[in-house]
């Protein structure tokens, strides 16, 4: 987890340092991965919360992703819609924490991991 959580601060910081006018104009190449990155967040609000870990961490790294980017109000509408998908594509398949959600949890830990890492890496300065 805690991997995750530095790779988001990463991230956070290294697009933090795009001028604002470089940051709009840079929005498309990497707008997808951030979507997906919502999701994964999402997801594994839900996930670690089943699993027995309390509170909103992963909803804090949201909220982070949301600071870091200051979207307008429709692309912030898009990027919460789809941490609420990732929520919900687990709240409507899980009501106990299983072997399978553990293993859900490692998934996604990697991919939100290696996202966040190849975005800071390819659009930060």
């Amino acid at each position: 987890m805690r991997r995750l959580f530095h790779a988001v601060l990463a991230l956070s910081m290294a697009l933090t340092a795009t001028p604002p006018v470089l940051a709009r104009a840079a929005e498309g190449p990497y707008e997808d991965g951030l979507l997906r990155l919502s999701e994964v967040l999402g997801s594994l609000h839900f996930l670690r919360n089943l699993c027995g870990e309390k509170g909103d961490a992963w909803r804090a790294e949201m909220e982070k992703l949301l600071a870091t980017e200051n979207p307008d109000p429709a692309r912030r509408a898009r990027f919460v819609a789809r941490f609420n998908r990732g929520y919900r594509s687990f709240e409507n398949s899980y009501t106990t924490c299983t072997a399978s959600a553990v293993e859900a949890i490692g998934r996604y830990m990697k991919e939100g991991e290696q996202l966040s890492r190849e975005t800071a890496v390819r659009y930060g300065n």
